[in-house]
């Protein structure tokens, strides 16, 4: 049983590198699928790197939930969405794949998005955890400093950044819509659930800050507090 989970790790990280690997040849190949490569290298990117991160800052926490693969339902429908109507697209209106520029402005907000995150997740180091927590451990503390100083919640930031860039990056439109407004909804709740518990670990001090600075997304002020 003890060697199960490291098992269950190495399956995942070898079919994360192998879509890396996957994703690096159709971007170099001679194909028209090069963005879609891009897509694959990013996306593949990203779920490694939220378990290697998390295993550098607060080992504790580490479960194989930390790669991220099975965050909902609603993240694995979004993505085959994604695939099924850039293949659609491909198919149907190859030439809106060939927006090239459009695409490299979606490849640098997912490198963005994705720095901005991992960025985040060592700034707050041992206080960062994938699961919004409710009781206040004794070595957590309220991080201002670093990013923290110009977004309340900028791994929040990182990640929206990063989903929308993905479907800036394959020129799906539909998906372009659908993410940004289910991205937009779920981190409007996930940060009015976080900052309940913020509020109640850290009192004064949590609300001086979060009227000094924003949360970083647009329309998102957090939790209201009465005055």
């Amino acid at each position: 049983m003890a060697g199960r989970p490291l098992y269950q790790v190495a399956v995942r990280a070898c079919f994360l590198g192998f879509a890396f690997g996957c994703g690096l040849l159709i971007s170099f190949g001679q194909t028209t699928w090069t963005h879609f490569g891009w897509y694959m290298c990013s996306l593949s990117f990203f779920h490694y790197s939220e378990y290697l991160v998390t295993a550098i800052i607060n080992p504790r926490s580490l479960s194989l939930d930390s790669f991220l693969l099975n965050h909902s339902m609603e993240y694995t429908v979004a993505a085959v969405s994604s695939w099924v109507e850039f293949t659609a697209e491909k198919l149907l209106i190859p030439e809106l794949k060939q927006l090239r520029w459009i695409s490299l402005v979606g490849l640098v907000m997912v490198l963005f998005g994705e720095f901005l995150r991992k960025l985040a997740m060592l700034t707050a180091g041992s206080n960062f955890n994938h699961i919004v927590q409710n009781e206040k451990a004794q070595s957590h503390i309220l991080v201002t400093s670093g990013i923290y100083s110009c977004f309340r919640h900028p791994s929040y930031v990182g990640w929206f950044c990063w989903s929308v860039g993905t479907q800036v990056l394959l020129c799906n439109p539909v998906c372009l819509v659908g993410y940004t407004l289910a991205s937009w909804r779920f981190f409007r709740e996930r940060i009015e659930e976080e900052e309940i518990s913020l509020i109640h670990f850290f009192g004064e001090d949590y609300l001086e800050y979060k009227r000094k600075v924003p949360s970083g997304l647009p329309f998102i002020p957090g939790i209201r507090v009465g005055s």
